[in-house]
């Protein structure tokens, strides 16, 4: 330790009470934090990238430090998805602090990283009152049955008004109209559930059948449209 000339020849002040860190909510418990390994908690957290074309949600599942769990969803971006690939495989078994330190190759997902690590060491976790926390594998519960992200894809313009392309229920195939041309129901296709059905062995065709649903008046509509064809 070097030390300039003028705080060599200062007068020594003896250091006052010390109560150390405020204590932080975790799983629980009020933990005065000091090391990496006095973290823990469950918490979600969104990034993006620099020219803001995809973005990434992050779940961790924090351990005494370490990350046990992390879930990573993307969207609007091809590239994002491989990056997504590389962070689910990287980003287990490594201390926060080393995950904000590792190139997880997609600038969303390095800035949901970054607002990840910032939740956990200020106690703003989803788990900080969750009386020992929660377990390995309650990020995946996040998915649901199916194992999907819930997406929300919709499109509009002014001359043609809106399209429904997928909803949390799934992939929407028909939106139904009333006289007016206005939205009043949509038909969709639950693909987790589908792909469920195929694995397991039903029929395509069947599985089909079984995985769709309908939402709002859709039998009273006058008239359909398919949104990715009209």
């Amino acid at each position: 330790m070097q030390y300039s000339h003028e705080v060599e020849e200062m007068v020594c002040v003896k250091k006052g009470p010390n109560h150390g860190a405020a204590p932080i909510p975790e799983e629980g418990k009020w933990i005065q934090s000091k090391e990496i390994k006095d973290i823990s908690g469950l918490t979600h957290g969104i990034g993006w990238c620099a020219p803001q074309q995809g973005a990434c949600k992050l779940t961790l599942n924090v351990k005494e430090g370490i990350i046990q769990e992390a879930l990573v969803e993307m969207l609007g971006c091809s590239g994002s998805t491989h990056s997504a690939a590389m962070a689910a495989e990287i980003l287990p078994g490594k201390t926060v602090l080393e995950a904000c330190n590792t190139d997880l190759v997609c600038d969303a997902i390095n800035t949901a990283m970054r607002e990840l690590f910032l939740q956990i060491i200020y106690g703003r976790t989803q788990s900080a009152f969750s009386e020992g926390g929660l377990p390995i594998g309650a990020g995946l519960e996040d998915l649901g049955k199916g194992l999907r992200s819930q997406l929300g894809t919709m499109y509009g313009t002014l001359k043609k008004g809106v399209r429904y392309l997928e909803i949390a229920e799934g992939y929407v195939t028909k939106m139904g109209l009333d006289k007016n041309n206005e939205v009043i129901g949509y038909e969709y296709i639950n693909l987790g559930k589908m792909m469920d059905l195929i694995s397991g062995g039903t029929s395509a065709d069947e599985a089909l059948k079984r995985s769709k649903g309908k939402y709002g008046r859709f039998d009273e509509a006058v008239s359909f449209i398919n949104p990715r064809q009209k």
